[in-house]
């Protein structure tokens, strides 16, 4: 199966996928206040595959260190929806364009994973997109939110390999926060005229990017997720 073929079979696979709907939480807490209404925000899990046929890969960014929030942290493609916005697709793609230059036209998007939580109270959507012609895509990072775009193979998210986690707790209820070690290969650091990248994925794009590679493998991972179970306040994952 050429490397077109198989893109076109993760498409319509993924294509048929639906994510568990989420709760209505006005029904059964009442109307949330304000200021406990979470904001929303969707990234891009943009897949591709390499011509040495060597998996599918996922594309990455390590945020400015000028940041004033998750500064010098690596993360997916994405932000806040804006007023604009016609739907969480059109979000993550503008914040892939604005963030990395990856033109909207270049990705096709093919599935949305049921929310995560963060932290900060941010209702994110993960939007899955292919990439079938990563040549036609030129990394340019924005410079005042990305200090660098790489990629890395989306199943070692699964693997019990280069990873770690430790225990976290809110409100009674403990899960598992994951941090999983990558460095570029030889090869793709001698092509950037540089050394070897190092970088730590941790987190909720660690957490998302678990359950993505679980979507496209049709696999759970080789360890034991442990993700939150609560929800506040809608059926989404609360990660750090």
């Amino acid at each position: 199966m050429s490397k077109k073929e198989r893109l076109a079979a993760l498409a319509q696979q993924l294509r048929n996928y639906k994510a568990p709907a989420a709760a209505d939480d006005d029904d059964a807490m009442g109307q949330p206040s304000e200021r406990l209404r979470p904001k929303k925000a969707a990234v891009l899990i943009c897949l591709f595959e390499q011509d040495n046929n060597e998996g599918i890969r996922v594309i990455l960014t390590k945020r400015s260190s000028a940041l004033s929030t998750h500064s010098g942290e690596v993360a997916l493609p994405g932000g806040k929806a804006e007023e604009d916005d016609v739907d969480d697709a059109d979000t993550a793609t503008r914040e892939a364009h604005e963030e990395i230059g990856l033109h909207p036209s270049l990705v096709d998007v093919v599935a949305f994973l049921q929310p995560f939580l963060s932290k900060h109270l941010l209702r994110v959507i993960p939007v899955i997109g292919i990439l079938s012609d990563r040549d036609a895509f030129n990394p340019t990072p924005n410079a005042a939110e990305v200090d660098d775009v790489f990629d890395a193979p989306l199943e070692m998210f699964l693997k019990d390999e280069h990873r770690r986690s430790e225990k976290r707790e809110w409100m009674g209820e403990e899960y598992l926060v994951h941090y999983f070690d990558y460095e570029t290969p030889a090869a793709a650091a001698a092509a950037a005229g540089g050394g070897n990248k190092k970088y730590l994925i941790w987190g909720l794009t660690a957490g998302i990017l678990i359950r993505a590679a679980s979507l496209v493998y049709q696999r759970p991972p080789d360890f034991l997720e442990q993700a939150p179970k609560f929800k506040l306040p809608s059926k989404a994952t609360i990660m750090p």
